[in-house]
């Protein structure tokens, strides 16, 4: 078990980008990336999920040093996208940071510095204690019941269990194994890093969230199979 007292001396910052055709804003994406004032050495591992946009060419373009590109040669989900990333990753640092712009690198600081201090493990990014575009009422009571349903189940209190913005030391990922391909990689995870007995320190975060017409590509259909993965991990031995 890891002591979330102990102050670590991270050296470098993993970010998995799961990426499946935003050929618009992933050059973007990278671009914020690479300015982000961090002192600490970072890689970006890009998983192109199969992408048949023209995002492809588009990361052609765009690696350099810092910069790993994997493809799938089909689409298989962002679950497995960052299954992939894990595998090819190599920091004490690891974060998931999706490709569409609705969640803004500048606030890597904030979720970092929990780390630094010795305070967490795992850090959430929340998108309902900070400023935020407002989202449809519809999509806005999904993620609170399934962040109450999280609660209820696992006697923690999180604001924001689907945020996409989560942050581990990479020593809390050992041993663990992901299952999901799609979108229940988030009740999955958190799930499991819950039922470990760790606690999940949340930060505030921006958020620009996109719709269905701008791309947006998660359903209701995902919170449903979100629900039946939080109940699923819960009882499973």
């Amino acid at each position: 078990m890891i002591d979330p007292t102990e102050v670590v001396q991270y050296r470098k910052l993993s970010v998995i980008v799961p990426v499946f055709n935003e050929r618009n804003t992933v050059g973007e994406i990278l671009r914020r990336m690479r300015a982000v004032d961090l002192d600490l050495e970072r890689e970006f591992v890009v998983v192109d999920d199969g992408s048949e946009d023209g995002t492809t060419a588009v990361l052609s373009q765009l690696g350099d040093s810092t910069v790993k590109i994997v493809r799938h040669a089909r689409n298989q989900g962002k679950g497995a996208a960052i299954r992939t990333g894990l595998e090819n990753v190599t920091g004490d640092l690891v974060l998931i940071q999706d490709a569409d712009l609705e969640y803004d690198p500048e606030d890597w600081p904030k979720l970092i510095a929990p780390m630094l201090k010795g305070r967490a493990s795992v850090v959430y990014g929340s998108r309902f204690t900070g400023e935020r575009r407002n989202m449809l009422y519809t999509h806005w009571l999904g993620n609170k019941m399934l962040s109450v349903a999280t609660n209820l189940l696992y006697n923690t209190t999180l604001s924001d269990m689907e945020t996409c913005y989560k942050l581990f030391d990479r020593r809390v990922l050992d041993g663990l194994t992901i299952e999901s391909d799609r979108f229940d990689f988030e009740p999955e995870i958190t799930a499991k890093i819950l039922r470990k007995g760790i606690r999940i320190y949340e930060v505030p975060i921006s958020f620009a969230g996109r719709e269905l017409v701008d791309g947006k590509k998660i359903t209701w259909r995902d919170g449903l199979s979100a629900l039946g993965a939080l109940v699923k991990y819960r009882f499973k031995s």
